[in-house]
């Protein structure tokens, strides 16, 4: 299959007046993340407040400061929040990618404001193999509970694009202790699936919060598990939904 082609985001050729920045962001709306676009918020009423930046803000510490020379895959990019900050501390490439043509378009319009370029591609998690190299950072934020299929998109991105670190952030329910559990149960053993904390995600069938794309929600312990599972190393643990990871060597692996 050909490599799905990347088509970046060009910078504006001269700063747009604010009202051409209002009109253009209600044309393109409703916006999930709220942006600065030449003083424009694109979501000013978002129900989660200054979204994503308040969450941004508690997890920022954890990734470089400085990334220059650095490649950056932001999957589930949404409007570009990310990966414009991505850009703004040096990155070389930053590589977004959604399966929603409304979101990319406004990730193209939010770049252009910002004066940075953003290379956008509409893809499936599923499909990161057509990408075809890997990059020093990914950003998983947002995307994990949306998937009917969680753990087959973290082995995807273990497989196909991970090349250093990857940071996962999901919306978490449940208990959010993480106990101390043995590798091993006897099959007699019933009472351990029992207790809080243990690694449990919960299936909606219909939808939650009004979303029918909220699929599986885990609580913190069965993250954290699946993370390990596919084959990651937690190194941080900056925010209570996001997890900073590091590629480990699995079972049956060469060195």
């Amino acid at each position: 299959m050909a490599k799905q082609p990347l088509r970046p985001a060009p910078a504006a050729a001269a700063p747009l007046a604010r009202d051409a920045i209002s009109a253009e962001v209600r044309r393109l709306g409703p916006w999930f993340h709220n942006l600065d676009l030449g003083g424009v918020a694109t979501a000013p009423d978002h129900f989660l407040g200054d979204y994503p930046r308040s969450k941004w803000k508690a997890f920022s510490g954890s990734i470089p400061a400085d990334l220059t020379g650095k490649t950056v895959l932001d999957l589930g990019c949404n409007a570009g929040f990310h990966a414009i900050e991505m850009k703004r501390r040096g990155a070389a490439r930053v590589v977004g990618v959604d399966s929603d043509d409304d979101y990319l378009a406004q990730a193209r319009f939010a770049a252009a404001v910002s004066g940075v370029e953003l290379e956008l591609v509409n893809l499936s998690v599923y499909d990161v193999a057509r990408l075809g190299e890997r990059f020093d950072l990914v950003l998983f934020l947002g995307v994990l509970y949306h998937l009917r299929h969680p753990l087959l998109a973290l082995d995807l991105l273990r497989e196909h694009v991970v090349g250093g670190t990857l940071v996962v952030q999901s919306l978490l329910r449940g208990d959010d202790c993480t106990p101390r559990l043995a590798d091993d149960y006897p099959f007699s053993e019933r009472q351990i699936f029992e207790e809080p904390g243990y690694p449990r995600m919960c299936f909606v069938e219909d939808r939650y919060a009004g979303d029918p794309t909220n699929w599986w929600i885990p609580n913190r312990a069965c993250l954290a598990a699946m993370i390990r599972s596919a084959g990651f190393t937690i190194t941080a643990h900056p925010e209570a939904e996001v997890f900073v990871c590091e590629l480990a060597q699995r079972a049956g692996e060469g060195a």
